[in-house]
């Protein structure tokens, strides 16, 4: 039985399109993941076009068609073509089929039918395509029951799953990554496949491998896929730290917690509260460092101090690894790594105003992300250690707001600078300055003196007498 989407698609565009293709008699179908996401009602700005034949000539005559504001881009290479009007990207390509050689991803392509590009597509699911000749407007073209596969929620390759993996490598973090962003099933002869085949991922990029982890990253529940990750054995292959977290080691009756679980539960909290990627990366790295800094003490049991400090160090190994931007998002969540743990040790004891003032210096403008990181990483069962983090994350929240509104203390500039202070006593630049510096800095961030000009001025000069300096 045909099925028709003739109504969903009836557009201008897809009109034009396919009146285009019939005038140069060219076969013209939408394919991919643009089809896919019609039936699952998600919004998609990409659409992808396969007409059988010189997909390259045919892109030329249907730009020129379109008129003003179109752009064509040509990709000569890989005997593509994009078509960009207003806020819609349209990629054209040739029907073909594909061959590849083992130590390559990267395929031999040839002129196909259909069938064949539908073949060479990664996942039923995508295989997809709908006609926009006007004959057969609308009718989709399904060999491999995608549609029942999407609606039954099961991503499975069009074909033998250990062809389409050891092909293209990428696939199998792609499967993955479908599976996280959409909330799929892989099936398990899938799944198993992607085991069998996963040291052919060696052969993939480090850019396109983090292109896919950052997408895992952006999906609703990111669990998902680092725990299929682990499952097919992927993960100590392109993510060691992350793996190496996994586990519970236990003495006596005294265990640790696996803090491979604990951080992607933090990781799902935290992509509730937010859709920032490097926040979601401050919260999959901040318990990085324990694995290095496990050790055993009879009176504390499982100890792992300067977790913090060693993650820190990490996290820029670890960015640079992955091929990630090394300049602001690395800053950011190096910063988030390295004061994780001072709300939380706050909110485990009397919460004083100098503590918390330390806190906003030290944090700067980032104080509300790294707030929302700790309020993230509280996943106990136990309801009432629970509430009590709770409720003392919200007396530090509350010191906070009080304290900044006061003395202005983020992204603290001493009210005495550098330069003030040689000036006074005809000093160069020296530790000397730098000390004086610190001192007032000290006092403020203490409560001693308020962060003001005068008062910090007169602080100096009591300090200065203490130094034997004498004003100039």
């Amino acid at each position: 039985m045909k099925i028709s989407f003739k109504s969903t698609i009836d557009t201008k565009l897809f009109r034009l399109t396919g009146q285009t293709a019939d005038e140069n008699g060219f076969e013209c179908y939408l394919i991919g993941g643009f089809v896919r996401d019609i039936m699952l009602k998600r919004k998609s700005k990409d659409i992808d076009i396969v007409v059988v034949g010189d997909g390259v000539e045919f892109a030329k005559i249907l730009a020129k068609k379109m008129g003003k504001g179109t752009s064509l881009t040509v990709f000569k290479t890989y005997g593509t073509a994009q078509i960009k009007t207003q806020n819609i990207e349209i990629e054209i390509v040739g029907a073909r089929k594909e061959s590849y050689q083992r130590e390559s991803r990267n395929p031999i392509v040839e002129v196909g039918t259909l069938e064949d590009d539908q073949n060479r597509r990664d996942f039923t699911i995508n295989a997809l395509a709908i006609c926009l000749n006007n004959s057969r407007f609308g009718e989709l073209i399904d060999p491999f029951n995608g549609l029942q596969d999407l609606q039954d929620k099961i991503i499975q390759t069009p074909l033998d799953p250990n062809m389409t993996f050891s092909d293209d490598p990428l696939r199998m973090m792609r499967a993955i990554r479908f599976a996280s962003q959409l909330g799929f099933k892989i099936t398990d002869k899938t799944l198993f496949s992607i085991w069998e085949n996963r040291n052919r991922i060696s052969i993939i990029t480090k850019e396109r491998i983090t292109d896919e982890l950052n997408k895992i990253m952006l999906s609703p529940v990111p669990s998902i896929g680092f725990f299929m990750l682990d499952k097919t054995e992927l993960l100590p292959l392109i993510f060691p730290e992350l793996s190496e977290m996994k586990g519970v080691e236990k003495i006596g009756y005294r265990a640790h917690k696996d803090n491979f679980v604990h951080t992607l539960k933090v990781l799902d909290k935290m992509a509730e509260q937010s859709d920032d990627l490097w926040l979601r990366w401050a919260s999959l790295l901040h318990d990085i460092g324990k694995p290095a800094t496990k050790k055993w003490d009879e009176n504390l049991g499982w100890t792992f101090h300067n977790h913090n400090f060693v993650g820190c160090k990490m996290t820029a190994k670890i960015f640079k690894n992955l091929k990630l931007p090394l300049g602001e998002p690395l800053r950011l969540v190096q910063k988030m790594v390295l004061l994780h743990m001072r709300p939380i040790a706050l909110s485990e004891e009397k919460v004083t105003d100098s503590a918390v003032r330390r806190l906003l210096f030290d944090a700067g403008n980032d104080i509300d992300a790294l707030m929302t990181l700790c309020r993230c990483d509280i996943t106990s069962n136990n309801m009432e250690k629970v509430k009590q983090f709770s409720d003392n994350f919200n007396l530090v929240s509350q010191k906070l707001v009080e304290l900044e509104e006061k003395d202005k203390i983020r992204n603290f500039q001493p009210p005495v600078d550098g330069l003030e202070i040689m000036n006074t006593f005809g000093l160069q630049p020296c530790s000397l300055v730098g000390e004086l510096k610190v001192q007032i800095k000290d006092a403020i961030l203490d409560g001693i003196i308020p962060n003001e000009h005068d008062p910090a001025f007169e602080f100096l000069l009591k300090i200065a007498v203490d130094k034997g300096i004498n004003r100039v």
